[in-house]
């Protein structure tokens, strides 16, 4: 029995996918197989039940996970006892996130850690912050990026307070309007474009203009879009107005295309977070990593506060 097809297993059961564990492992699909065949041999028994929605292990593979990722995470461990964290430290971390941190807060975050740490490789899943806890819950990752709080099981580390902002075609009604301030009830009338289900920034929205007394079905929804750069492609073409966080409205500033406003009298903000799962002992690179994120912010937020009282 060898460490890699054990890796193989977890991943496999994890993602319940040959192909998904291939990419958590930088590995082919048909070397994942060969781990797990090799592995079922030797073991005697089916560890896993292969059919066309994916692969979910057995009895005994359910038994036998539980032993394989403890045995994974004292490996890591134990090497990092022996060799300290210094820039030596390797083996894979993997990330879910959703899509604002995983697209303007994360890469830039990766880039620096791995300037640290080159052996580490990453594996990263994005999806929207409903989906990002599930997926921590469920063990497909250790630690995540989420936009709201899902799960009291989870534990959630405030990193950056954000602002969700309207964005709205230059050439519509709302584009001509003066200042950087409209009134929510002109804003509603407007043809929307919606994140999808699940997504933090939709739902805090919906939140706050609850709190005035509007439903979404009031709302003249014209498009539910899960990928950011199309929903403000979708502005620039003039398909509707729509409300995203600052962090992504950020290269719009100066747009010819695009006009970015506040809603009058509403204060729309949010918190991005680092997750991981409380009932969990992080590995050695999570736990550094996560050092490493909540350090970074922060000494953001400290000067930001010395900026501000100057």
């Amino acid at each position: 029995m060898e460490f890699k097809q054990i890796e193989a297993f977890v991943n496999v059961v994890k993602y319940k996918s040959f192909s998904k564990a291939a990419d958590a492992c930088f590995l082919t699909q048909p070397t994942i197989s060969a781990h797990i065949s090799t592995l079922e041999k030797e073991l005697g028994v089916p560890l896993l039940d292969r059919n066309g929605r994916g692969a979910v292990p057995t009895g005994q593979g359910k038994v036998f996970y539980k032993y394989a990722a403890a045995m994974l995470n004292t490996r890591e461990k134990a090497s990092m006892a022996i060799q300290g964290y210094g820039k030596d430290m390797r083996g894979v971390l993997e990330i879910q996130s959703s899509a604002v941190p995983g697209e303007y807060m994360l890469p830039g975050l990766l880039a620096e850690f791995h300037e640290l740490y080159p052996a580490v490789r990453y594996y990263v899943m994005q999806s929207d912050s409903e989906e990002v806890s599930r997926n921590i819950m469920a063990g497909k990752g250790e630690l995540g990026f989420a936009g709201s709080v899902e799960d009291s099981a989870l534990t959630y580390e405030a990193l950056l307070e954000d602002e969700l902002v309207v964005i709205a075609p230059a050439d519509g009604r709302l584009g001509q309007m003066g200042g950087d301030e409209i009134a929510a009830e002109d804003f509603m009338d407007e043809p929307m474009i919606l994140r999808e289900q699940g997504s933090g920034t939709r739902r805090e929205f919906e939140n706050y203009i609850s709190g005035l007394g509007i439903r979404q079905r009031n709302m003249n929804v014209v498009a539910r879009l899960s990928s950011l750069e199309a929903i403000k492609q979708a502005v620039k073409g003039g398909m509707g107005s729509a409300v995203i966080s600052r962090l992504a409205a950020e290269d719009l500033a100066g747009s010819p295309d695009v006009r970015i406003f506040r809603i009058r009298g509403l204060q729309m903000n949010r918190m991005f977070y680092l997750v991981h799962n409380k009932s969990i002992t992080l590995s050695p690179i999570a736990e550094t990593f996560r050092g490493f994120v909540t350090g970074k912010y922060q000494e953001l937020r400290r000067d930001a506060l010395k900026q501000a009282a100057k």
